[in-house]
């Protein structure tokens, strides 16, 4: 069974740092697209960067600059390099993987306090 799985959320001061992870199991990890999406209360789901499977990526506007994208296809995981957080990046931040079918991992908090 394809499974993601995020860690690396919690709660951290305005201009701080926060690294997530995410580990997949069950899929040829290598031939996925891969991204990182997030939803604040309130607020539709927004996509927040993107990695192609050989390491192209994208990212939404409001985190250029902050926010970088990786991945390690040894390892099956994902991560968000979150840099210089400010309090209206706090939301659910959720993995997503997809090749034929579309796959999300249940999500981890972060809160950007001011």
């Amino acid at each position: 069974q394809v499974q993601l799985v995020e860690s690396g959320g919690g709660l951290v001061q305005a201009g701080g740092s926060l690294r997530l992870f995410c580990a997949a199991s069950g899929l040829i990890f290598s031939i996925f697209a891969m991204g990182w999406f997030r939803q604040a209360p309130g607020k539709q789901r927004e996509l927040v960067a993107t990695i192609s499977r050989v390491g192209n990526t994208n990212y939404t506007d409001s985190v250029k600059g902050r926010f970088t994208i990786s991945r390690d296809n040894a390892k099956n995981t994902v991560y968000l390099q979150m840099n210089s957080l400010k309090p209206e990046d706090t939301a659910v931040y959720y993995c997503k993987g997809w090749f034929i079918n579309t796959y999300w991992g249940q999500g981890t908090q972060v809160t950007v306090s001011s």
